[in-house]
């Protein structure tokens, strides 16, 4: 009997359910993975935007990433929400410790609503000591200008360029998300040492798009947990994240940005 992969998510918690941990683990089952969960904050947000933002001591952080890895076997991890520089060094730390593999690295930095999700000091913490451990980092193109310090645009020349500034900061492989453009499709840039890969869908029109980020990556951990070759996993997460947001409309949370239906395959219409 084939083993059903586990996958952990290391990110911030949403209590309205769209994005964050709840969107991860609600990825990873849907698709056919065993989802574990370390927190990295709690976050008082829903539909309409971030309250409040609590960030636990780091030692408690260290503490749950050491119980799940001395306990099992972890075949690949998503990272998202690290809200201070300080949790950025501890989640490096403990990820080199335990010889984590295959890593989804989301620099979630400004939530759907526009609000900030990240300390000043997250950026530089990011570039120094998470970038250079991930197999895949998976930025949006707000985040992306952040990470390399100038504007980029929606061009998918641009986007390339974006991508190869990342990889020579460190980066093994950037996935630069065109969500925030417009036109028909929403492009995705799979950017490498070896080449680019173009990722193209349907723009859906829908406001529920609360968790986008978090679905995809999580999507491409799975896939990645399941054997996957990275650009096979980005191509299987596009089409589910497509597919989710094709039935996001279905459900009704919430009277602002409402989340992706994760469960698109699974309830029947």
């Amino acid at each position: 009997m084939k083993r059903i992969p586990n996958v952990l998510s290391i990110a911030g918690s949403d209590p309205s359910g769209g994005a964050g941990v709840q969107a991860d683990l609600k990825t990873f089952a849907a698709l056919g993975c065993h989802g574990m969960a370390v927190l990295t904050a709690l976050t008082a947000q829903n539909t309409r935007g971030v309250r409040a933002v609590h960030v636990p001591p780091a030692e408690f952080l260290a503490a749950q990433i050491d119980a799940i890895f001395e306990d099992i076997d972890v075949d690949a991890v998503k990272i998202g929400m690290l809200g201070a520089g300080e949790i950025v060094s501890v989640v490096a730390d403990r990820l080199k410790r335990h010889g984590a593999r295959k890593i989804v690295l989301d620099p979630v930095l400004v939530a759907t609503s526009g609000d900030s999700l990240g300390a000043p000091d997250v950026v530089d913490a990011l570039l120094a000591k998470l970038l250079p451990l991930a197999d895949l980092v998976t930025p949006n193109l707000p985040e992306i200008a952040r990470l390399i310090g100038r504007d980029v645009s929606a061009d998918p020349q641009d986007m390339r360029k974006a991508g190869e500034e990342l990889i020579r900061r460190g980066a093994r492989a950037v996935l630069v998300k065109g969500g925030h453009g417009d036109g028909a499709e929403a492009v995705d840039m799979l950017v490498t040492p070896a080449g680019v890969e173009r990722f193209a869908a349907p723009r859906i029109a829908t406001r529920n798009t609360h968790g986008t980020g978090c679905t995809l990556s999580s999507a491409i951990a799975a896939g990645l947990a399941h054997g996957r070759t990275l650009i096979e996993a980005c191509a299987d997460a596009k089409r589910y994240l497509t597919a989710a947001l094709e039935s996001a409309d279905r459900l009704s949370v919430g009277h602002g940005h409402g989340p992706v239906n994760h469960f698109c395959a699974l309830w029947p219409r």
